[in-house]
């Protein structure tokens, strides 16, 4: 029985050890943050930044482990989803334009002239799967 428990321990560990690398990884290595910065004309608010992220990261793991709920308006949550898919959408296009991933997909099916219709599948299909996952999912939860 201790056994299992520090298997079960070690695994915990592990596991959060490698997702917060990859994580840190993603931001540093790619240079995600400083490109969002200088994207948004930002760059004074770095700190904030930082302590965002760091923040971020702290009560999103804190939370996942308690699994807590918060009983909010609808009307005070409707800001935080905007903030929250701005974020996305921004960390999104950031990591696009970071790794130049539109270029080499328009070289590789070759859409070269017809790039806006790629662009515009991209945005529909965003569109469209976030509106079947809360339409779906979370109306019917």
């Amino acid at each position: 029985m201790i056994i299992n428990a520090i298997m079960i321990i070690f695994l915990g560990l592990a596991g959060g050890v490698a997702v917060g690398s990859g994580f840190v990884a993603f931001l540093t290595v790619l240079g995600i943050i400083p490109r969002l910065m200088q994207l948004t004309k930002t760059r004074v608010y770095i700190q904030a930044y930082e302590w965002a992220v760091i923040a971020g990261a702290v009560f999103g793991g804190w939370e996942s482990l308690n699994m807590n709920r918060f009983f909010l308006s609808k009307w005070f949550m409707i800001p935080i989803g905007l903030f929250a898919g701005l974020f996305i959408g921004m960390l999104a296009a950031a990591l696009t334009e970071v790794l130049n991933v539109l270029p080499i997909l328009v070289k590789r099916i070759g859409m070269g002239d017809r790039i806006l219709i790629l662009l515009m599948a991209i945005v529909f299909g965003k569109i469209i799967g976030s509106l079947f996952q809360w339409l779906i999912f979370v109306h019917l939860s």
